[in-house]
């Protein structure tokens, strides 16, 4: 039997999908250990494979066929655009994308201005402005703290992630349009959904039900 990979997205997520997997019966003792240097992590027994990525690669990884299946978030998938297959939301991580400003850019949107945008999701931002309101705007790619952007008058607004909002409130922001809702996938390589489609299957479905049972 061929080991069905996994790529998880580093951090809470990785260990928030490893909570999940062990009440499926998945375990790997292996990436519990927190000094371990193992950059892939086993559990013969059930033949599967862990790695653990940045979440920007882990869609990539998929794509080429070195992990079968990622867990990342619905941002990332967006953003990186990949061919894959995204089978299932996992409804942890919950947020959203969206357009936010000072309450005065809220007419730059309205009347379709050509103005400034500051985003770590140049994709994500195109595909809105772009394909779905047909505005014309300059997008400038930021790594850091987006919030900055507007208040010191780098651009207009910002497309980024919000969970609760409280960082755009101190800071004189507001939500001024949603893009989209956003929580961690899990996505699938092409080849391996046929390859080893029972096994995937049988896996999808256990998450599935669990998720139901969790839910109710």
């Amino acid at each position: 039997m061929r080991y069905l990979t996994f790529a998880l997205a580093k951090g809470r997520l990785a260990s928030k999908s490893l909570a999940m997997f062990e009440k499926i019966g998945i375990t790997c003792e292996e990436m519990k250990d927190k000094d371990s240097r193992k950059l892939i992590f086993v559990n013969e027994e059930l033949g599967i494979r862990f790695f653990l990525a940045k979440a920007s690669d882990v869609p990539t990884y998929v794509e080429y066929g070195a992990a079968d299946i990622g867990i990342v978030g619905k941002d990332t998938i967006l953003e990186e655009g990949r061919k894959l297959y995204e089978v299932m939301d996992l409804g942890m991580g919950s947020c959203h994308m969206c357009v936010c400003g000072p309450e005065s850019a809220r007419e730059l949107l309205k009347h379709h201005e050509r103005i400034r945008v500051a985003t770590k999701y140049p994709a994500i931002a195109k595909d809105y402005f772009y394909n779905k309101k047909h505005q014309t705007v300059e997008i400038i790619k930021l790594n850091g703290s987006i919030e900055l952007a507007p208040i010191v008058g780098l651009s207009e607004v910002i497309v980024d992630i919000v969970e609760t909002g409280a960082t755009l409130k101190e800071n004189g922001l507001t939500v001024l349009e949603e893009i989209c809702p956003l929580s961690a996938r899990m996505v699938v390589n092409q080849v391996s959904m046929k390859r080893e489609n029972d096994r995937i299957t049988s896996l999808i479905h256990d998450l599935r039900t669990l998720l139901q049972e969790e839910n109710k």
